[in-house]
């Protein structure tokens, strides 16, 4: 194993340390970008997080953040923010490619998602390559 790699999976392990110790309490709601074109986490993404209201069928911007050196984005929101409703995640893919030199074909990845228990944990991942994203789920 090379060094390189021993110190990502070192900042892999410590990241929710890091994460505690930074914003007080963990989020409810947390994400975690993987570039898996290249085996490493997708650092340095934007990612803006709305909620829809129903009334007026508006998307409202909550938070701002770009993702850590672990592809983490630690302190979207609150638990005392946190409510029921529908949520929107969205990832600057294209800025993060162009940082690198590279073309993608999705400029952004959108992930919608509603919130029943806002007392329980959410973690949204996003796998990523130029061409193609996937998502779940992850507790």
């Amino acid at each position: 194993m090379s060094v390189n790699r021993l110190h990502q999976l070192k900042s892999h392990i410590l990241s929710d340390n890091k994460i505690t110790a930074m914003t007080g309490s963990p989020s409810p709601l947390t994400t975690h970008v993987l570039n898996t074109a290249m085996g490493v986490p997708g650092s340095n993404m934007a990612i803006n997080l709305y909620q829809h209201d129903h009334s007026t069928n508006a998307w409202s911007l909550i938070t701002t953040g770009t993702t850590n050196d672990d592809g983490r984005c630690p302190g979207l929101i609150t638990k005392q923010q946190f409510t029921s409703g529908v949520y929107k995640m969205r990832f600057d893919t294209a800025q993060y490619w162009a940082s690198m030199g590279e073309t993608c074909f999705y400029p952004y990845v959108e992930i919608v998602f509603f919130i029943n228990d806002p007392g329980q944990n959410y973690h949204i991942p996003l796998l990523l390559s130029r061409f193609s994203y996937s998502t779940y789920r992850g507790s």
